[in-house]
């Protein structure tokens, strides 16, 4: 499946540059490996696309639902945070 999505100017570029290999978004739509996720750059000053896309294939999905590791209190004081590796 595509799945078209905004993304705002300076994480783009980060995805673009091969320094941002993860994406942190609310869980309301359905994504699953091998989809393919197109960021399309926003601009929120302008309200507008700038017209620049990227494609990325999914290779793991992780919703925070699903993770009961923690107890409830830790987790809202410390929230999640997402790690994204590499090499």
């Amino acid at each position: 499946m595509r799945i078209e999505k905004k993304i705002w100017p300076e994480s783009f570029q980060k995805v673009l540059s091969g320094e941002k290999t993860f994406e942190v978004r609310l869980a309301d739509f359905k994504c699953n490996p091998e989809d393919i996720l197109v960021l399309k750059e926003w601009n929120p000053k302008t309200g507008k696309y700038t017209g620049r896309a990227i494609e990325k294939r999914v290779s793991y999905v992780i919703k925070t639902k699903d993770i009961k590791f923690w107890p409830k209190e830790e987790i809202e004081k410390y929230g999640f945070q997402v790690i994204g590796l590499k090499g």
